[in-house]
């Protein structure tokens, strides 16, 4: 594959003669920025992957991150940040390698992670649920979430209630996670009317076949 993709480059614009030593291919600018905007998307899965899969996490993860920023806000040239892009991309595919390597289960952890989240999103719906009954519209801020998890016998953190919130949204088309208004700490809520809410719409993953 790469002998070809030289090939062609080699064989690019010419008209049969033979081609100079060191060819110049034009290209807009934009079409530059482009490809080097979707390598920047390709690097930002990578890392969220890396995040999720629990290899990297906290202050490991953002001093290789702002690394890699530093260096591209470094480069002059598209050129440079592209090939800055690739190291980096490949540094990230070498975590995984050897975390995959060293824990051969590791794939299930990601599974696992995502039931967690899966489990705590129906428990925040049926919370809600339950305090639908008789009221004409619910909310449930992130405090309150935190607590009523906390009361089952979980530890979770703002940022993971924060996830199983916008889970349980997605869950029941009813509710909706959003920033109170107002609060200049940007507390995070779920609302709904309460009819929508006993609606069995709410049960969806259910009939999916979803399991906790």
């Amino acid at each position: 594959m790469d002998k070809l993709a030289v090939a062609n480059l080699n064989t690019f614009g010419q008209d049969g003669h033979v081609p100079p030593e060191d060819p110049i291919l034009e290209i807009p600018l934009s079409d530059l920025q482009g490809l080097l905007s979707e390598m920047v998307s390709t690097y930002n899965a990578m890392v969220e992957l890396v995040k999720d899969s629990g290899i990297l996490r906290g202050r490991d993860l953002a001093r290789l991150t702002g690394k890699a920023n530093d260096s591209l806000m470094a480069a002059r040239s598209p050129i440079d940040k592209m090939l800055l892009l690739n190291a980096f991309i490949r540094q990230l595919l070498a975590r995984l390698r050897d975390s995959m390597k060293a824990q051969p289960r590791q794939a299930g952890r990601i599974v696992q992670v995502v039931s967690k989240i899966q489990a705590r999103a129906v428990k925040l719906v049926d919370y809600i649920q339950a305090k639908a009954e008789g009221r004409k519209e619910v909310a449930l801020d992130s405090g309150e979430a935190r607590a009523m998890l906390a009361g089952s016998g979980e530890k979770v953190s703002r940022k993971e209630c924060i996830r199983a919130m916008r889970r349980a949204e997605k869950l029941c088309p009813a509710l909706e996670c959003d920033r109170r208004p107002g609060d200049g700490r940007q507390t995070m809520r779920l609302t709904g009317p309460a009819k929508d809410l006993l609606d069995s719409d709410c049960t969806i993953w259910q009939r999916s076949g979803l399991t906790v």
